[in-house]
C-alpha cells in the first residue's frame, strides 16, 4: 500500500510544479510590454491611467494593466462625399482628405474616445459649412482657399485632443446636373462669342490690309502718272524749241534760195550793175562757206565741208538744246528718286499728306526748266546780230 501512495504523491508534486512554472511564464509575459518605434502606448492599471510607454521594452504590472496603442506617424483620413448648398443656392457635392498626426498621446487617450472618427466627423461638418459660405464660382475656382479655411476650423478643437491637422485637400467639387448643363451651355455660348469676335477681328484686319495695299498702289500709280506727265511736258517743250529753231533755219535757207534765183534772173539781164540787200549778202557769206562742193574759192583752193562753228551753233541753239536735255534728264532722275523715297515712306507708315501732287511737281519743273519764250527771244536777238 505504501508504494502506490508514494507514486501518487510524486505525480501530484509534478503537476503542481508544472502549474507553478506555467504561472511564472505567464506572469513574466504579462509583465513585459514591447513598443514599436512608430508608436506609443498608454498604460492603465485597474483602469487608471498611469503613463505612456515609450518605444522599446517596458515592464508593467501583470494581469491588472492594459495598454492602448497610438500610431505617431502621419495618418490619412478620407472624408466621405458631402452635399452642401452654396450661398447662391446652388447644390454641390464634395469630398476631401485630411492628414493628421498624434502630437500628445495622453490627450488623444483621455480627451476623446476615438480621435480618428472625431476628426472625420468634424471635417465633414466643416466642409459643408465652408462650402455653404461661398458662391458657386468660388467653390469651383478657389480650391486652395477652401483647404485653408477647413484647416483653420479644425485646428482649435483638434489641439485639445492632442491631434495636429497637417493639411486638408478637397479632391473635387461637383455642382448638380442641372447646374452642369447650364454651365456647359454658358461655356459653349462663350466659345461661340469668342469665335465670332476673332472672326470679326480677322475680317477687319484683312479689310485694313487690303485698303492699305490699295492706297499704296494708288499712290504709286499716281506717282507714275505724274512722272509720265512731267516727261511728256518736258518732251513737248524740247520739241517746240527744236521746231522753232528748225523753222528759223528753214526761213533763212528760203531767203538764200530766193536770193539765188533773183541773182540768176539778174545775171540773165543786160545790165552790169547790181544792188544786193545787205541781209542777203551777210547770210550768203555766213552759209556759203559750209556748202559742200561750193564754187567759192579761198587762197586758190576749194573749201571742204566743215562742222558748225560757235556762231552757227549759237544761232541754231544746239548748245542750249543739249543743256536743256541735260537739265530734263537730271530733273527726271531726281524726281524718280523722290518718288521711290515717297513710296518707301508710305510702306513704312509715314503720313502720305506730305507727298506732293503731280500738278505741284509739274509746276516746280516748269519753274526750274528754261522758258521757251526766253529761248526764242535769245535766238531772235542772235539772228538780229
Amino acid at each position: 500500500m505504501l508504494v502506490p501512495l508514494q507514486a501518487s504523491a510524486v505525480g501530484g508534486f509534478t503537476v503542481v510544479a508544472l502549474l507553478v512554472l506555467a504561472l511564472a511564464v505567464i506572469t513574466i509575459w504579462q509583465s513585459v510590454e514591447i513598443v514599436d518605434a512608430t508608436e506609443k502606448r498608454a498604460l492603465t492599471v485597474f483602469g487608471e491611467y498611469r503613463k505612456l510607454l515609450e518605444p522599446g521594452i517596458n515592464f508593467v504590472p501583470p494581469f491588472v494593466s492594459a495598454t492602448h496603442r497610438f500610431d505617431m506617424r502621419t495618418q490619412t483620413l478620407d472624408v466621405p462625399r458631402q452635399e452642401a448648398i452654396t450661398r447662391d443656392n446652388s447644390p454641390v457635392t464634395a469630398d476631401a482628405v485630411v492628414y493628421i498626426k498624434v502630437m500628445d498621446a495622453k490627450k488623444a487617450f483621455l480627451e476623446v474616445e476615438d480621435y480618428k472618427r472625431a476628426v472625420s466627423n468634424l471635417a465633414q461638418t466643416t466642409l459643408r459649412a465652408v462650402l455653404g459660405d461661398m458662391e458657386l464660382d468660388d467653390t469651383l475656382n478657389k480650391r486652395q482657399e477652401i483647404n485653408a479655411k477647413i484647416r483653420r476650423e479644425l485646428d482649435e478643437p483638434t489641439d485639445e485632443w492632442g491631434i495636429r491637422v497637417e493639411s486638408v485637400e478637397v479632391r473635387e467639387v461637383n455642382p448638380s446636373k442641372d447646374v452642369q448643363q447650364a454651365m456647359e451651355q454658358q461655356t459653349s455660348a462663350e466659345r461661340k462669342r469668342r469665335a465670332m469676335i476673332l472672326e470679326a477681328q480677322g475680317e477687319r484686319r484683312s479689310a485694313i490690309e487690303t485698303a492699305e495695299g490699295d492706297k499704296q498702289s494708288n499712290i504709286i500709280r499716281a506717282q507714275g502718272e505724274k512722272q509720265s506727265q512731267i516727261l511728256e511736258a518736258q518732251g513737248d517743250a524740247v520739241s517746240t524749241v527744236l521746231r522753232a529753231k528748225s523753222a528759223e533755219s528753214m526761213g533763212e535757207r528760203a531767203v538764200i534760195d530766193k536770193g539765188m534765183e533773183t541773182l540768176e534772173s539778174i545775171g540773165q539781164g543786160e545790165s552790169t550793175t547790181f544792188v544786193l540787200p545787205q541781209e542777203l549778202s551777210s547770210m550768203l557769206g555766213r552759209y556759203g562757206k559750209h556748202l559742200t562742193g561750193s564754187d567759192v574759192k579761198e587762197d586758190n583752193g576749194e573749201l571742204d565741208s566743215l562742222d558748225f562753228d560757235e556762231e552757227t551753233r549759237e544761232l541754231i541753239g544746239l548748245d542750249n538744246i543739249e543743256e536743256i536735255l541735260g537739265q530734263i534728264d537730271e530733273e527726271a532722275e531726281m524726281d524718280v528718286e523722290a518718288m521711290e523715297q515717297e513710296a518707301q515712306a508710305i510702306k513704312e507708315g509715314e503720313d502720305p499728306a506730305n507727298i506732293k501732287s503731280a500738278d505741284e511737281v509739274i509746276e516746280e519743273m516748269d519753274e526750274e526748266s528754261p522758258d521757251i519764250e526766253d529761248v526764242e527771244a535769245e535766238m531772235d536777238a542772235e539772228v538780229e546780230k
